[in-house]
């Protein structure tokens, strides 16, 4: 009897640690994810992921055609079936500027505005089980997880997993930095000719994932479907450690890709050149003279304050409007510096250096 009792409760006890494997394995990785939240300024937040981050499977669906299928597959990517957290993005349109230049000791490096209404920040760290290890930003609040919502708190830090496909900007371990601005008017992109699709924000993650160059980073876009995400045109500013710096730009449904050092808020290929264009926005305009007065290559410090010059003042109590972060990467030697509401003497820095 006690011989029985005693293979019974060993029984019982296997297959107690053969559920708890089965559950780490397929939730561990998340769950240590949605552990590392941590909480840099009011506002801002930083974590890391590391395993398999669910985007080959999303693309061997199809991907996804609009934000509503994105988090579709978000929910089933997290929750394996089991909850299904909600999401109702933004339309407010958002306007950014960026600049790549050389330093003087022959680094590449690229600046990033993103200005919006308002934002609630969190930096994701990933490491795929297959691909390269990024960083990238989003903003909660563009996704709409509800009013006053910060990842705090195991549920809210796990459903800021989300990032792993909502992406704004990036820059990733060969060098390779990629950000999402508003091109200037409401002309959308649905490209529908049977490839796999995917919508703005989801597209960056892809690339940051699997672009070593720009030159990559405009094949991978040609087998994509691009999708546009709120309802407005989008324009990608993408730059890579051999120094080229490109805008990436949708015109009826075709890719343009135009050489340039900044990209504001306006187009730039000859199609559609400074279609979007706001009378007194000289935020292009002012990052081309430095670049040019400076022969494309200036010292860290002189970078810093051309990027930080076209930074836009909030309009607002509680930083409404203007800047919300400011990203100075360094794409010879990867690595990127955040600055949280213009306090641009208060740096977080994140390497990728091997």
């Amino acid at each position: 009897m006690k011989k029985l009792l005693k293979i019974t409760l060993l029984c019982i006890l296997g297959l107690i640690v053969a559920v708890c494997v089965c559950v780490w394995s397929a939730f561990g990785p998340m769950v240590k994810g949605a552990m590392s939240v941590v909480k840099l300024d009011d506002g801002i937040y930083y974590m890391e992921y590391e395993g398999d981050d669910g985007f080959d499977e999303f693309l061997e669906k199809g991907g996804a055609k609009n934000s509503q299928e994105v988090v579709s597959y978000i929910n089933l990517f997290l929750s394996k079936g089991y909850y299904t957290p909600t999401a109702t993005p933004d339309t407010a349109k958002f306007g950014c500027s960026t600049l790549t230049a050389c330093s003087d000791n022959g680094n590449v490096l690229m600046g990033r505005n993103f200005d919006y209404p308002s934002a609630t920040a969190v930096i994701l760290r990933t490491k795929p089980k297959r691909g390269y290890e990024y960083i990238s930003t989003f903003n909660v609040e563009f996704y709409g997880f509800g009013e006053g919502w910060v990842p705090e708190g195991f549920v809210n830090q796990y459903i800021a997993l989300s990032g792993l496909f909502l992406a704004l900007d990036g820059i990733n371990e060969r060098g390779f930095a990629i950000a999402d601005l508003m091109a200037g008017d409401a002309v959308e992109t649905h490209q529908n000719t049977g490839k796999p699709a995917l919508t703005t924000t989801s597209a960056i993650a892809y690339l940051l994932k699997n672009a070593a160059t720009v030159d990559e980073a405009v094949d991978l876009l040609g087998k994509i479907d691009m999708h546009s995400d709120i309802g407005a045109a989008h324009h990608y500013a993408m730059s890579d450690a051999k120094g080229r710096s490109v805008v990436v730009e949708y015109v009826d449904n075709q890719m343009i890709v135009t050489e340039t050092q900044a990209v504001a808020n306006h187009y730039l290929c000859q199609q559609k050149l400074n279609a979007g264009w706001v009378f007194g926005d000289m935020r292009y305009d002012r990052l081309c003279q430095l670049y040019d007065e400076s022969q494309g290559v200036m010292d860290p410090q002189q970078f810093g304050e051309a990027i930080f010059s076209v930074a836009q003042q909030p309009w607002g109590e509680n930083f409404i409007g203007g800047t919300q972060w400011t990203m100075v990467m360094n794409l010879t030697r990867p690595s990127v510096t955040y600055y949280w509401h213009r306090n641009f003497d208060k740096p977080f820095e994140f390497s990728l250096c091997k």
